[in-house]
């Protein structure tokens, strides 16, 4: 991924935040039918396995067991799975110096994680139910009424289990990129920070990144 310094961010608790609060992946391998890319939602762990096999934590994941790709993951070495958080459009009419000299032009900030490591399918019932069990305490824990995999009749819960397979990769390498405006000065900043603050409330959660950041970049 393209690293200008200023918009690097290393820190693994910061890139494990991201994931888990953006947790839909986007699983990319290279493998024997070609590249191959699917949506699908993960959980990171720190502690899974020992630090030399897993540096930066570990991903799991499951998918449809109809899904082909899956069966390429023990055909490729490495695969990536790319997070997307907040993103959104910056027009250089928030910038007070672009009404100084017109040397402007639009831009686009996003905050991003990129993950890499060797894969591993899994088709073991016990590992299935917890990972679906994790994630779905993770989604349902902040509602009202949460709703548990408990709750499913077992019989249909263990035919539901037989349709996944599990996806495990360690990561061995990982980078976070916060492009939210800290190449520009502060004064445009400040001029982004308040154009978001008038739109929805996806521009607000990038305001506050931009307001977050540009303090760091001080």
């Amino acid at each position: 991924m393209y690293q200008p310094p200023h918009f690097r961010e290393d820190r693994i608790e910061v890139q494990h935040d991201l994931i888990r609060s953006h947790p839909l992946g986007l699983l990319i391998t290279a493998g024997p039918g070609g590249l191959q890319a699917n949506p699908i939602p993960f959980l990171v762990y720190r502690d899974l396995a020992a630090q030399d096999l897993a540096p930066h934590g570990t991903l799991r994941a499951h998918m449809a067991r109809g899904n082909p790709q899956w069966r390429e993951l023990a055909a490729v070495e490495e695969c990536m799975v790319v997070f997307q958080g907040p993103q959104q459009y910056i027009t250089p009419s928030w910038y007070p110096t672009k009404h100084e000299h017109g040397k402007a032009v639009p831009t686009w900030n996003y905050v991003t994680v990129h993950a890499w490591g060797a894969p591993r399918a899994i088709e073991d019932l016990g590992w299935l139910r917890r990972q679906v069990e994790d994630l779905t305490n993770l989604k349902e824990g902040g509602l009202p009424k949460p709703w548990k995999v408990d709750d499913a009749p077992e019989q249909y819960l263990a035919s539901q289990l037989k349709g996944i397979v599990g996806i495990e990769i360690p990561i061995v390498r990982i980078e976070g990129k916060w492009k939210v405006s800290q190449n520009r000065p502060a004064v445009d900043r400040a001029g982004v920070v308040a154009g978001l603050r008038e739109g929805d409330e996806q521009a607000a959660v990038m305001a506050a990144l931009v307001a977050e950041r540009g303090k760091l970049a001080n």
